[in-house]
């Protein structure tokens, strides 16, 4: 068997189109899925009974079904009731709801781990809740749970591939889409593997950067 991977590489443009696609939904889905997940943690540890209980069904039901349903369901299921999405928009919005999903259990995790007292400290100093939350429970929760936080964008970086299924012009679309024309599929999802392998590494170094300057402190 001979390789051929000029073949592959022949079209950069269109793979650097689907790389260029893969960081821009994952960077939109992370910004908004974290803000998603701050919010419903914070639901979740103190919110009222009825919210908590709205919150766990979202994350339950998010987090028991597979990402392809979820991303099917909006994009097929939602023009049944008369909302129709591009499917840049729905795999957005699929994402969203799947790394807020996960995300909100992480952040949980966080601020149940911190200690009564700093709680306590800064009603001391006659600081309102939203104040304590942002400023007193949040940076450590997150700096707590900041390693598994990081692994879940990878995991919803990597699951964007799912969205060739609905025509997303992606990283996987785009290997899809040569070989489709050069029959070398071989070559193409070598490319593409050492592409999401290179993606996943930067992304993993960044956020890991990213974190300790603007969410948490060192």
């Amino acid at each position: 068997m001979e390789f051929d991977f000029g073949a592959v590489l022949v079209d950069w443009r269109m793979l650097a189109k689907g790389v260029v696609w893969t960081l821009g939904l994952t960077a939109i889905a992370t910004l908004i899925g974290m803000a998603v997940g701050t919010v419903c943690a914070w639901a979740r540890a103190s919110g009222p009974a009825w919210l908590r209980w709205i919150v766990g069904a979202y994350v339950e039901l998010i987090r028991n079904t597979p990402f392809i349903v979820q991303l099917f369901f909006i994009f097929f299921g939602l023009p049944a009731a008369g909302l129709k999405l591009t499917p840049e928009v729905a795999s957005v919005i699929a994402m969203v709801l799947n790394l807020g999903a996960y995300s909100t259990e992480i952040i949980r995790a966080g601020i149940e781990a911190t200690p009564r007292g700093q709680v306590e400290a800064a009603q001391s100093l006659a600081l309102d809740k939203l104040q304590i939350y942002t400023r007193v429970v949040l940076p450590p929760a997150l700096k707590k749970v900041w390693p598994a936080m990081v692994s879940q964008i990878i995991i919803v970086m990597l699951g964007s591939a799912v969205c060739s299924q609905i025509s997303v012009e992606e990283l996987s679309y785009a290997a899809n889409l040569i070989q489709s024309r050069n029959f070398r599929a071989f070559e193409a999802f070598i490319v593409a593997t050492a592409l999401y392998l290179l993606l996943s590494i930067l992304a993993r170094r960044l956020l890991n950067w990213l974190g300790p300057r603007f969410l948490f402190g060192r």
